[in-house]
């Protein structure tokens, strides 16, 4: 194998991506802080919430590809903050028109402000007409595996339950529903928002996530830079073990992990 091939990429719409980890761009106190983060993170793909961050729609300003290039990275347009499926689909027609007609995008639809749970008749309706318009759309979903289903029968090309709400750091509340997910998809599946910190992630992917996606995990650490390196170290460590394949679980049996025939007797005879 040569340096720069990787066996193991995340394939999402037909382009492999050497890193499962995928970051947001919010709540960082600064673009520097920002950049410095997503580059320990390792991560090739970056959301950017079009309804609360700078990439061109305010002149003047500064903005966000300034220190994170669509050169660089590819670029993940949210609907974070559409509470219905116009605006999410608005927002999302605006972001490919800013980003010269980029067509991959994450699809969330809120149901309301205090839970950030998903609305998902909204998303899916969103989804169908997103679909339907040419995008390649990854959606924010709820772990509901019918849900999941639907969403992958619409034409989305992830589908992305949460594990715990956005922004609570919960980590997976129902890894049973994830894994009913997983083994049912055809597409990958991501698990986005409730990431608290590197254990929860490496978990994700030991359960057969195909990646995880994060924003205030990372940010909100009181050290995001560190946190996004141990984020980065976190997935790849969770993706080999789930590839080696755990050993069973035996409850209320023990097994040494030394052999016990041929040992050496205190007489100097062998067992």
């Amino acid at each position: 194998m040569k340096p720069h091939e990787n066996l193991d990429p995340l394939v999402i719409a037909g382009k492999s991506y050497a890193s499962r980890l995928l970051v947001g761009t919010g709540k960082y106190k600064d673009f520097a802080e920002t950049r410095a983060a997503v580059e320990a993170s390792g991560a090739q793909i970056i959301t950017v919430a079009i309804r609360r961050t700078n990439i061109g729609q305010n002149p003047g300003e500064p903005s966000l590809l300034d220190a994170i290039p669509p050169s660089k990275y590819t670029l993940l347009p949210n609907t974070a903050g559409c509470y219905s499926a116009d605006d999410a689909v608005r927002t999302l027609r605006l972001a490919r028109e800013l980003l010269d007609g980029h067509d991959l995008v994450k699809l969330e639809v809120l149901g309301d402000p205090k839970t950030l749970f998903p609305n998902m008749v909204e998303t899916l309706s969103a989804a169908r007409t997103l679909v339907s318009e040419g995008f390649k759309v990854m959606v924010y979903t709820s772990d509901d595996p019918i849900i999941a289903r639907q969403l992958e029968d619409i034409g989305c090309v992830a589908v992305m339950p949460l594990a715990s709400l956005i922004g609570s750091g919960m980590g997976i509340l129902n890894p049973w529903n994830l894994q009913i997910i997983i083994e049912n998809a055809k597409v990958p599946v991501l698990v986005d928002a409730g990431v608290g910190t590197a254990s929860d992630a490496a978990i994700a992917m030991e359960l057969g996530c195909h990646g995880v996606l994060m924003n205030t995990a990372i940010a909100a650490a009181q050290n995001p830079v560190l946190m996004a390196s141990a984020m980065k170290k976190a997935v790849e460590a969770g993706r080999e073990a789930y590839l080696a394949g755990r050993m069973p679980k035996k409850p209320y049996s023990a097994a040494p992990s030394s052999p016990t025939a041929g040992l050496i007797t205190p007489a100097g005879k062998t067992t």
